[in-house]
């Protein structure tokens, strides 16, 4: 176990954690020249685009050092704030972690809230000043922000560029020095965390673990505590770049194991691994549910793909099993899904996928959080869905979902920013500038106020400097109603909204603007209403296309023409009772781009 170093990499999106990952593989010889491209880890076409990490990985590397021969264990994170779960029990299968800030860009939020979550584990923290070999670098001022967060000496922080491979030696050299070797005692019963699961076609799950005590041996019967199932292993290995399969691991390996598991359900991350006849005292803490924050209805353009979808959807969820979904119908919609996701980079990214790996052309509904509803009776339902709220006269209270918020932004748009952040309910809780012209904003607000359109303002309102960072903080009760859009007096359902009672008139009265001018014109007037419960706070009317019905009447007496306007008058009213209002799908788009 003295070889042997389990270390994990922290940065914000883009500041090249990926690119240094690549160095480290090469140079410890893992990588050669001919299987080498860029961001070797991030496999999906989508993570290569996008320059994020969605799905960790890990890798084992063999390193030679003075004459001695070290097991290096990356175990790769995700660094988006949705994926904060996963990034937190990857830390904990981490003795040590390397902090990646970019020299041109200074440390920014996800950094920071990931840092903390290490520093609440105990690593050992190595940083590392990236992207060196940029002209627009500023390292003085960079190192003067990490010295000031991490409180280490200056001569610590590593000068280094992904792309060159400079520093790499140091950071390897370090992470041998510094790091501590895993403790734990080889004899004791088995106990490995589960950081990480991947679905195979072929073989089923992978699960992805880290041994704290005892070994495991191939054949072994082990169970899973938190969901108590048992399997056997039928193998295990270590995860080079293409897995490697073992008799045995022990205590400080990091490694996978194959027990022909087909449901994503069953393997949960976070959850601890022990033998069925000498079982472990105590899982490791730490475990929890992941529970979706962010719920949107996910239909298919055309109905007779609803089936196609659900094989689709129930893919993915076998790649992804943070994704939650169940059948639901809408009567402007037709048949569908309500999904829930960890946050919104999460569903653009399941609605991403969706397009490209199956080829489903989907309808996405207006994005909610998840209300908590309580009855007169005393009773609390989970409300994910506008049309499952109680009726108002059983209805006593609604809470709401609230979040802390860090933002990170240069001085000069604190004003823009705050003015934001209240309008969006925001209560402002610390104010802490890191250097002279950097600020961190700690805010307080409601989830379902950030789910719309927040991310994108506050970056052009910062000018893509802001970097925002988010976790849950509880529920709080709230004043909602439920707004709903009514067409010649029909309820649409895909529009009904849960909305803030200050917010309700003027969304409302948006909503029908945008209706009026999307919905084409019949033969007969269109009212388009929105209300809460039995009371119209908005209403536009698309006016009949006129048929000039009179134009065969050439002088004569005026009560022939009268006669023919009356007539016309009847069928109208006739029309209406039948009149039957075709909403485009622009309609469904556009309300979600609302202003």
């Amino acid at each position: 176990m003295d070889h042997i170093r389990n270390f994990c990499i922290i940065a914000h999106i883009d500041h090249g954690k990926s690119t240094l990952a690549d160095q480290l593989l090469i140079r410890t010889g893992s990588l050669n020249e001919r299987d080498f491209h860029e961001q070797v880890l991030d496999d999906m076409d989508l993570e290569r685009e996008r320059g994020i990490t969605i799905k960790s990985h890990a890798i084992q590397m063999e390193y030679s050092f003075a004459g001695e021969k070290y097991q290096l264990n990356l175990i790769d994170t995700p660094g988006h704030v949705d994926f904060s779960y996963e990034v937190s029990r990857s830390i904990a299968a981490c003795e040590g972690a390397l902090l990646v800030v970019d020299a041109t860009q200074g440390i920014q939020a996800q950094t920071i809230s990931n840092l903390y979550l290490a520093i609440e584990h105990d690593l050992e923290i190595i940083p590392v000043l990236n992207k060196m070999d940029l002209n627009n670098a500023m390292p003085e001022e960079v190192k003067d922000q990490i010295v000031d967060l991490v409180g280490c000496d200056r001569d610590d922080i590593i000068e280094a560029s992904g792309k060159t491979g400079m520093g790499v030696d140091r950071i390897l050299a370090d992470i041998i020095h510094k790091i501590p070797s895993p403790q734990g005692d080889p004899d004791a019963p088995l106990q490995a965390l589960i950081f990480d699961s991947v679905y195979n076609s072929f073989r089923g799950i992978y699960a992805y673990f880290k041994i704290f005590n005892g070994e495991l041996r191939k054949g072994d019967h082990v169970k899973f505590v938190a969901t108590g199932r048992d399997y056997i292993a039928d193998e295990i290995g270590v995860l080079k770049l293409k897995n490697e399969p073992r008799d045995v691991l022990r205590a400080g390996d990091v490694g996978y194991i194959i027990s022909g598991i087909k449901n994503s359900s069953e393997v949960k991350v976070g959850d601890t691994i022990t033998h069925v006849d000498r079982p472990c005292k105590a899982a490791i803490e730490g475990f929890e549910d992941v529970k979706p924050m962010v719920f949107a209805g996910i239909y298919p353009v055309d109905a007779d793909d609803y089936e196609e979808l659900r094989a689709s959807i129930e893919k993915l969820h076998l790649n992804d099993a943070s994704l939650t979904f169940e059948p639901e119908s809408s009567a402007a919609l037709g048949f569908g899904f309500r999904c829930g996701f960890l946050g919104l980079l999460h569903m653009e990214i399941i609605q991403e996928r969706l397009d490209r790996e199956f080829n489903m052309n989907v309808i996405s509904t207006v994005p909610n959080v998840s209300y908590r509803a309580f009855t007169t009776r005393g009773e609390m339902i989970e409300v994910h869905n506008p049309s499952g709220l109680p009726d108002p006269t059983h209805l006593d209270h609604i809470e709401e979902p609230y979040i802390t918020a860090h933002i990170i932004s240069k001085a000069e748009f604190v004003g823009p920013i705050m003015k934001l952040c209240i309008d969006k309910r925001g209560t402002l809780k610390n104010q802490v500038y890191l250097t002279s012209d950097r600020v961190e904003l700690t805010f307080e607000m409601p989830l379902a106020d950030i789910v719309f359109d927040f991310y994108d303002k506050l970056k052009s309102i910062s000018k893509g400097y802001a970097s925002f960072d988010y976790y849950t903080s509880g529920y709080k009760k709230a004043t909602l109603v439920r707004l709903d859009i009514l067409l010649n007096g029909e309820m649409v359902d895909a529009l009904s909204t849960l909305i803030h009672k200050d917010y309700a008139y003027n969304f409302g009265r948006k909503i029908c603007v945008k209706l009026k001018e999307l919905i084409p014109r019949q033969q007969f007037d269109i009212a388009i209403q929105a209300a809460i419960g039995s009371k119209i706070i908005a209403r536009e009317t698309v006016k009949a296309l006129r048929k000039d019905v009179t134009a065969k009447c050439y002088g004569g007496d005026i009560t022939r023409k009268r006669k023919l306007l009356e007539k016309q008058k009847k069928g109208k009213k006739r029309m209406r009772q039948v009149g039957n209002v075709e909403v485009p799908q622009q309609a469904f788009l556009a309300v979600l781009k609302l202003d």
